[in-house]
């Protein structure tokens, strides 16, 4: 496999990333066209503090894509959110999906105590729970968690 470079973005050109959008789109999963029109409408365009977006690319070609947020859900700012990570299923299982999220953790280290995100699918529940994450067991707004600092 070719070199993969995760980049945090400060600008999301989000023409770049409709074959992405189409793909998770064929595969049953929303959650990038929900974030292409988030990004339009400034509903949310990750620029907040402690707010990021980071693109894997291969070949010059975005193959993932992870956020990172204020968790709106929160009574404290220390929480973070994971947002609307998602890796094209051509380069699944090479570690594109971690490598984004180590860069996402990495980030959140900087602002937040906690990181949070919410999930049903099953593929990704193993995932995180792979990478440290533990989970909630009476899930309201998210299914995850993880402590950073410490």
């Amino acid at each position: 496999m070719n070199e993969i470079l995760i980049q945090k973005v400060n600008h999301l050109d989000t023409r770049k990333l409709l074959l992405l959008v189409e793909e998770s789109t064929s595969e049953g999963f929303r959650h990038l066209k929900r974030l292409v029109n988030d990004y339009e409408t400034g509903v949310n365009k990750f620029d907040k503090d402690g707010e990021a977006v980071f693109i894997a690319y291969q070949n010059n070609d975005i193959v993932g894509i992870c956020g990172l947020n204020q968790d709106p859900y929160a009574n404290s700012n220390e929480v973070g959110r994971v947002r609307r990570l998602y890796v094209s299923s051509r380069v699944r299982r090479f570690g594109i999906g971690k490598m984004l999220m180590d860069s996402v953790i990495a980030e959140a280290r900087k602002c937040y105590t906690m990181l949070v995100l919410k999930t049903d699918n099953p593929v990704a529940d193993v995932f995180y729970h792979s990478i440290g994450f533990t989970v909630i067991t009476d899930p309201k707004n998210e299914t995850h968690y993880l402590r950073l600092n410490g």
